[in-house]
């Protein structure tokens, strides 16, 4: 089965302060065209989006640069509420190894992840680490988060929507759009059941 974790762009989530995704109908046969055409704008952190090391890394790698195989492969998906303590990340952390999947993890529930986290997940050897918020760390102050995460060559899948996921294993496809010297992209995040 094939579960979409993904938000519907023109309707998502934003960050504070980042703009809205916007549609223009620029061709449309109501009005007589021959074909529909659809422009759109949107910030590379709108709905549900991959950051690069470059989003808050100046020399870090661009989204282009990223690779896929990080996105790409089989994935724990665990169910957390509240700032997540290193306590925390060793319960998850044993949750994945049990699944056989400890090098993707997607975070459910209202997690937010702290200083203290990230750096035990930076220890772990995951390669990318999901949640549904439209940042990984505290809404107010995510940089600190994020420069232990993505400077530890963790890729950040933020956005996801795992309302109705049960936690397990699964097969994860989050491949960003390739972007060319971008900080971040948006992506079509899936899951398989194994």
């Amino acid at each position: 089965m094939i579960i979409d974790i993904s938000q519907e762009v023109f309707t998502c989530r934003t960050f504070p302060g980042d703009p809205p995704p916007v549609c223009e109908r620029a061709m449309s046969m109501d009005r007589g065209d021959l074909y529909n055409l659809t422009n759109f704008s949107m910030c590379a952190h709108n709905g549900t989006h991959v950051d690069a090391p470059f989003h808050f890394i100046n020399d870090g790698l661009t989204i282009d640069k990223a690779g896929l195989s990080a996105f790409v492969g089989d994935c724990c998906v665990v169910r957390r509420e509240g700032e997540l303590t290193s306590n925390d990340v060793a319960e998850i952390m044993e949750t994945a190894r049990s699944a056989d999947a400890a090098k993707r993890l997607l975070i459910a529930g209202k997690a937010v992840v702290t200083e203290e986290a990230a750096r035990a997940f930076a220890r772990s050897g995951i390669v990318l680490l999901g949640n549904e918020s439209q940042t990984v760390g505290p809404e107010d102050a995510p940089l600190n988060v994020h420069l232990i995460l993505l400077g530890a060559g963790i890729v950040l899948l933020e956005g996801i929507v795992l309302s109705d996921v049960p936690e397990g294993r699964y097969f994860l496809s989050a491949a960003p759009l390739k972007l060319g010297g971008c900080d971040g992209a948006p992506c079509r995040a899936y899951l398989i059941t194994k």
